[in-house]
């Protein structure tokens, strides 16, 4: 068949665009991976025969022992800090528990799943121009007291206006990030902002495309109208990566509603504290941020601090690369290359039938504690779920609108939740 001359032109036109778009993108993810990588402190000491525990450690996402097979979720929160959004980073403050929660009845093939959590924050002007005003907080990790100090340490922009550059950060965070290869996981990117979708030098579009054919799923959500937030490319963006369109009143005040089993919940958290043993260099660090990431959840409400709580008596609350109880369930533990003069002061003089003894105690004691903990913490939501419906409390906040999703979409790949007491 013969091609009109302006055909050839044209098709040769829209390839060398293509391929122009994709060298922008890959060059420019060379340039903002080299200069910004996770604040992460990489430490690594060898005493005796057991290699330390460092904070790199702690990001990989460590399965439990028995558990080498246990699906995962992953999700990486996107989120608008310029100076507009401080709204926004308050509600993802105060809906962070609420989020995660979401997957601790749920079952995959019979099996609880590992979440992880990923944060960016983009568009804030105190971030270099040479990252795009992109900054990835924290890796896809299951250490959630980190990921919480990264969320809490998140400011707006103090200079108004700014470059909100989705594209450019959904591209970073498609091929940065250490998603699992499996087609059969969930995988999701949540992006939340409020100016025109469009703006950078990667064509969100494009990223978006990229994004879903490597399995992960992108979802825009634009804080304000859904009218402007179609009008301003947020709703065509998620539609190009198999995503859901959302659109949220950022500057909504979150709702806390307080319940009779707080008080117990916030007791009982603190006891389940008591039972973690920090063992390896640095970890005293990682004990004080446990402590610290309570007191920020608990400075926003007491019932945000019980949603913390259930979290941490959930299996997503997993903390080897620091507690000694938690590690010693691993298969590669081995209790003859533990240096006890990295153990608590009081612990050091023990002997090793002594300790694994002490670690068992802790161990059984924890488990009883977060039995308490599921028990009153399922009794809350109840009367949460409850009492919503009697205020009538509309809520369009950014945790609303990500919880929906998550059931919706893991669903299709095989994730099951708890709904009256059933998996469905």
């Amino acid at each position: 068949m013969m091609r009109h001359p302006m055909m050839k032109k044209s098709v040769k036109r829209i390839l060398l665009c293509g391929l122009s778009t994709a060298a922008l993108m890959l060059s420019w993810l060379g340039t903002a991976g080299a200069q910004f990588q996770p604040d992460v402190e990489v430490v690594e000491v060898k005493e005796g025969k057991r290699a330390v525990s460092s904070v790199a450690q702690a990001q990989k996402p460590v399965l439990p022992q028995g558990k080498a097979e246990a699906p995962v979720i992953q999700l990486a929160l996107l989120l608008d800090t310029s100076s507009s959004m401080s709204g926004l980073i308050e509600q993802a403050k105060a809906q962070l528990w609420r989020v995660v929660n979401e997957f601790i009845a749920a079952k995959q093939d019979g099996k609880t799943p590992v979440v992880q959590v990923a944060l960016y924050e983009y568009g804030n002007n105190r971030l270099p121009a040479a990252s795009k005003w992109i900054r990835q907080v924290q890796p896809l990790t299951r250490d959630l007291d980190k990921l919480s100090q990264g969320l809490f340490a998140l400011r707006s922009s103090t200079v108004s206006g700014g470059n909100e550059y989705c594209g450019a950060a959904i591209f970073q965070a498609s091929r940065s990030l250490d998603w699992h290869p499996s087609p059969t996981i969930y995988k999701a990117i949540f992006i939340a902002g409020n100016e025109s979708f469009s703006q950078g030098p990667v064509a969100p579009i494009e990223a978006c495309k990229d994004a879903i054919t490597r399995g992960v799923i992108v979802n825009t959500i634009h804080c304000g109208s859904e009218s402007v937030g179609i009008e301003r490319g947020w709703k065509e963006g998620a539609l190009r990566a198999d995503g859901e369109f959302m659109f949220i009143d950022h500057n909504q005040v979150v709702a806390h509603i307080d319940a009779p089993q707080d008080e117990a919940i916030v007791r009982l958290n603190r006891q389940l504290n008591d039972t973690y043993i920090a063992f390896g260099l640095g970890a005293d660090a990682f004990k004080a941020n446990q402590a610290a990431q309570d007191s920020n959840a608990a400075g926003i409400a007491q019932s945000n601090l019980a949603r913390r709580a259930r979290t941490k008596a959930s299996a997503n609350y997993y903390n080897a690369a620091w507690d000694i109880v938690d590690a010693s369930k691993e298969s590669t533990f081995r209790w003859a290359e533990v240096d006890k003069r990295q153990l608590p002061t009081e612990l050091q003089s023990l002997s090793t039938d002594e300790l694994k003894d002490h670690v068992a105690k802790k161990s059984t004691e924890r488990d009883a504690l977060k039995a308490e903990i599921l028990a009153l913490t399922a009794e809350r939501e109840t009367y949460v779920a409850r009492k919503r419906l009697e205020l009538g409390r509309d809520d369009r906040s950014l945790g609303d609108a990500v919880t929906k999703v998550v059931r919706k979409q893991a669903a299709m790949k095989g994730v099951q939740f708890d709904v009256g007491g059933k998996l469905k």
